[in-house]
């Protein structure tokens, strides 16, 4: 696999631009979900009742596609952020990573349900609110990917084995999230940390291999997360994780020749125009 390189003319991001990735995303998130648990009544009476469309949780899921395209504009500036940004457009992978983000997740979500014990049917009244939510959802929790795959996967991967980039960008993923397990009114506040935090780095386990084989792609990865929050799919916490597990496990073995192995990973942030 030839890695994605940068362009003569558009410096690299460097390995250091991490750091103030990781601030500004774990700042802009954490400080926003802050004002939600100190000052509830206030961003109440501003922005209505916590929801997923509330403004400051929307801001907080969006800090880590605005650290990284603010990073790349510093380093590249906007001629960089537009060549960052097309690899929105990288879709080419194999047929078998389409079938999996097609049928591998729901079939996933599917057995952790058959196991909870829970129902699978059409959550919505009409059309109408199920397309709503699925355009919300494609726009909302997605676009982290812009800088956890987009930006700190490459990075992870100049300095290890894509195998410990994932696991590494998992555990801080996951963490990331923690907020919104202390926040009533988010999906997480009904949740359990520990099986989220194991099913965040398997996730990661998964999206990493498919993210190499794309060459970088944060379309593919864009796409893997919509289906993550499809709302079409049954809440089948905390069981559908450890079916995830599994499926990192399987990934992961099919994988081994380049996961385990240095330099065998995407690590360009800026690619050639």
């Amino acid at each position: 696999m030839m890695p994605v390189r940068s362009t003569d003319t558009a410096p690299a991001v460097p390995f250091e631009a991490l750091l103030p990735f990781l601030l500004i995303a774990f700042g802009l998130a954490w400080g926003a979900v802050g004002l939600l648990l100190v000052y509830t009544d206030a961003m109440v009476r501003i922005f209505g009742e916590v929801s997923a469309a509330h403004p400051l949780f929307i801001l907080a899921v969006y800090a880590p596609a605005i650290a990284a395209m603010l990073l790349v504009v510093i380093r590249g500036g906007f001629a960089g952020l537009g060549r960052f940004l097309s690899r929105l457009f990288l879709w080419r992978c194999s047929v078998w990573w389409y079938a999996f983000l097609l049928l591998g997740i729901p079939l996933l979500f599917a057995a952790g349900a058959a196991v909870k014990g829970a129902p699978w049917a059409f959550p919505f009244d009409g059309l109408a609110p199920f397309l709503v939510a699925m355009g919300f959802m494609l726009i909302l929790g997605p676009m982290e990917e812009i800088g956890w795959r987009g930006l700190a996967l490459p990075l992870l991967q100049r300095r290890m084995a894509p195998i410990w980039a994932g696991v590494l960008l998992g555990i801080v993923w996951g963490v990331w999230h923690l907020p919104a397990f202390l926040l009533s009114g988010t999906p997480q506040s009904a949740w359990s940390f520990t099986p989220f935090i194991i099913g965040a780095v398997s996730l990661s386990l998964i999206i990493t291999p498919m993210f190499n084989a794309a060459r970088g792609s944060i379309l593919l990865p864009l796409l893997f997360h919509f289906q993550l929050n499809n709302p079409l799919w049954p809440d089948a916490q905390p069981y559908d994780t450890w079916f995830f597990a599994l499926a990192a496990v399987v990934v992961v073995w099919l994988n081994r020749a380049t996961m385990f192995t240095r330099g065998q990973g995407v690590t360009v942030v800026i690619p050639w125009d």
